[in-house]
């Protein structure tokens, strides 16, 4: 039998906005990435946007009444922040220094098959259902970072193959983990990823020339607001009220829109290899939520 389709207190109202926050505002901040790296080298950008979500998310939580991590869940919080943010979202951000934002997003849009893959190495048997969804979609990938603008860059190419790589291990690592609930240990490892990701920044010679411009400045703080706090406290909600195929589903609904917002509001062109590499990505994605429904 099939579990319903929303707990108690999830009116279709709130579905809609949650979903919303996960599809158009993670979708756009991709383009929002561009905007602010006019002024934001890429591990400082994601220093100073993760510090601020991160220590606004924690003053919250404490206010109202959220235990903070303890001595022992410390050292997992950090191990996540080296996967989910420096290894993550700061590749991510130094990818589109040399690569679009569209291109970008899609080669981010493999995340799910390198989790398939993780979850198999940890003893998961995949279906064969699960099995031809991998292949398929690593064969997007192959064709991604062949055929697309990425063969000219080998920086932004190695940046978007590790980003969902980390992304992937880190949430798969972390199931059955001692970690504090969901809001608190993502505030808490915004908080160290931003530490690691200034003394990253640094080593490898970022630098703030002066006060940065008011636009990428905006971009930054839209990526704080959009990014960190209402599209990933919208996902949390969703993981919690509906059922996980719909509270994933940003991964098919992403990388077009990254797309369009960066044709749209950047003039960035896409070829044909990009397009037809996102198509056989999410459908490699789609294959294996389906087989995975058709399992649960």
């Amino acid at each position: 039998m099939n579990p319903p389709l929303t707990h108690a207190g999830a009116s279709r109202a709130k579905i809609a906005l949650a979903l919303f926050a996960v599809y158009v505002l993670w979708g756009s901040t991709y383009y929002g990435i561009v905007v602010a790296l006019r002024a934001y080298p890429p591990f400082l950008l994601t220093a100073v946007r993760m510090f601020i979500a991160g220590a606004l998310m924690y003053a919250v939580l404490r206010w109202r009444g959220a235990a903070p991590p303890t001595r022992a869940q410390w050292p997992r919080i950090a191990i996540l922040a080296i996967f989910m943010t420096v290894l993550s979202n700061a590749l991510v951000n130094l990818a589109e220094v040399s690569v679009s934002s569209g291109v970008v997003a899609i080669g981010v849009a493999a995340m799910p098959l390198w989790a398939g893959l993780f979850s198999a190495l940890r003893g998961h048997h995949p279906s064969r259902g699960e099995w031809l969804g991998l292949v398929v979609g690593f064969s997007g990938v192959v064709w991604l970072n062949l055929g697309s603008e990425m063969r000219l860059s080998w920086v932004g190419a190695i940046a978007v193959l590790v980003a969902p790589i980390a992304w992937a291990f880190g949430s798969i690592w972390s199931r059955g983990q001692d970690l504090p609930e969901p809001f608190m240990s993502s505030a808490t490892q915004m908080l160290c990823g931003s530490v690691m990701a200034l003394v990253v920044g640094l080593a490898v010679g970022e630098r703030m020339h002066g006060v940065p411009a008011l636009a990428p400045t905006l971009g930054m703080l839209y990526l704080v607001i959009a990014g960190s706090i209402l599209g990933f406290t919208a996902y949390v909600w969703l993981l919690h009220h509906v059922r996980p195929a719909l509270a994933t589903s940003y991964a098919y609904v992403n990388p077009p829109l990254a797309m369009a917002f960066g044709a749209l509001l950047g003039g960035e062109r896409f070829d044909h290899h990009a397009i037809g590499a996102m198509v056989v990505i999410l459908a490699g994605v789609l294959i294996i939520t389906q087989s995975k429904a058709r399992q649960a």
